[in-house]
C-alpha cells in the first residue's frame, strides 16, 4: 500500500542526479572562464565558493526563506485551526511538528522549508486561512508536510543557491568580456575560448533555471499525490488549489528565488499563460494538478 514515503527513494535519486548536473555545470563554466581570463584562481575560487554556498544554505536555508517572506511565528491561541491541522497531520505522517509561521498577505498561499524533518517550518498566508475550509486547509498542510517528508525543502533551497551562483558568475564574465577583459590572450585558441566562454555565459543560467524548474514541477506532483494519500481525501487539496489558482493577484512580498517553494505560483498576474511562460513557470498548471488529484478518486 502506498504511504507518504513510497516514492522518497526514487525522488532522492532523481534529485541527486540533477544536483550532480548542477555541480558539473558550475565546474565546467568556471573552468572555461578561468582559461579565457588566464587566471586559474577563478576556477579554485568558483568551486570553493559554490561548495561554501551549499554548506551555508544547508544550515541556514529555513531562516533565510522565512526572513525573505516576512513570515511571523504563529501561536496556537491566535491560529488554532492551523495549529491543529499541522499537529494532527504531523502525527499521522510520523513527522515532528514543524515550526509554524503566518504571512500577513491576502493572497492565498503556503510553503515549507528546512533542511530536514527535525528542522522544518511551514508558513501560510492570512488569505489562505480565510478562504479555505477545514478539509481544504488539511489538503494544503498535507502537501507541505509531504515536501518535508520527501526532503524537497532542502533540495529546493540548494538548487536556488546554485542557480543564483551560475547567473552571477556568468553576468560577471559577460561584463568583463564586454570591457575587454577577455582580449588578453592571442591566437586562435584564445578566440575559440572567448567565444565558448561567452556562449556558456549566456546558456548556463538558462540551463540552470530549466533544471531548477524541472525539479520543482516533479516535486509538486509528488507532494500532491503524497498529500492526498495522507488525508485520504484528494478532493480537499483539489478544491484548495482551485481557490488558490483563481485568486487574481500574487503575494506582495516574494522573490523569484523562493517562488518555487510555494504551493502555487506566487508571482501570478491573473492572465492566461503563454507557452514560454509555462516553460519557465516554477509550477505545473493548476488545471493539470487538479485533474490528477480528482483522477485518484476513480
Amino acid at each position: 500500500m502506498a504511504t507518504l514515503y513510497t516514492q522518497q527513494d526514487r525522488n532522492v535519486r532523481k534529485t541527486w542526479l540533477l544536483m550532480t548536473t548542477f555541480l558539473v555545470l558550475v565546474i565546467g563554466v568556471t573552468f572555461v572562464f578561468s582559461q579565457v581570463m588566464q587566471n586559474s584562481m577563478i576556477l579554485y575560487v568558483g568551486v570553493a565558493f559554490a561548495i561554501g554556498m551549499n554548506i551555508w544554505s544547508y544550515w541556514y536555508s529555513d531562516s533565510l526563506v522565512i526572513k525573505m517572506s516576512g513570515a511571523k511565528p504563529a501561536s496556537r491561541e491566535d491560529y488554532f485551526d492551523l495549529w491543529n491541522a499541522v499537529e494532527n497531520l504531523s502525527i499521522t505522517a510520523g513527522l515532528p511538528m514543524p515550526a509554524l509561521y503566518v504571512i500577513d498577505d491576502p493572497s492565498p498561499n503556503a510553503f515549507a522549508t528546512g533542511r530536514d524533518k527535525d528542522h522544518a517550518a511551514v508558513a501560510a498566508t492570512t488569505g489562505l486561512l480565510q478562504i479555505l475550509n477545514k478539509t481544504e486547509l488539511e489538503g494544503v498542510i498535507a502537501h507541505e508536510l509531504s515536501h518535508i517528508g520527501n526532503r524537497d525543502t532542502l533540495v529546493g533551497t540548494v538548487v536556488v543557491v546554485l542557480v543564483g551562483f551560475i547567473a552571477i558568475v556568468s553576468d560577471m564574465f559577460l561584463r568583463m568580456s564586454f570591457f575587454g577583459g577577455g582580449n588578453n590572450r592571442d591566437g586562435r585558441l584564445g578566440a575559440i575560448l572567448a567565444i565558448v566562454g561567452i556562449v556558456l555565459a549566456i546558456l548556463a543560467p538558462i540551463v540552470a533555471q530549466l533544471i531548477k524548474l524541472a525539479i520543482s514541477r516533479k516535486r509538486e506532483f509528488l507532494a500532491d499525490a503524497s498529500g492526498a494519500l495522507l488525508t485520504r481525501y484528494p478532493e480537499g487539496l483539489a478544491s484548495a488549489l482551485e481557490k488558490i489558482a483563481s485568486y487574481p493577484t500574487g503575494l506582495q512580498r516574494v522573490s523569484t528565488a523562493t517562488a518555487h517553494l510555494y504551493i502555487s505560483n506566487p508571482l501570478k498576474d491573473g492572465k492566461a499563460m503563454s507557452f514560454m511562460s509555462k516553460l519557465f513557470s516554477t509550477h505545473p498548471p493548476a488545471e493539470e494538478r487538479i485533474a490528477v488529484l480528482r483522477g485518484m478518486r476513480e
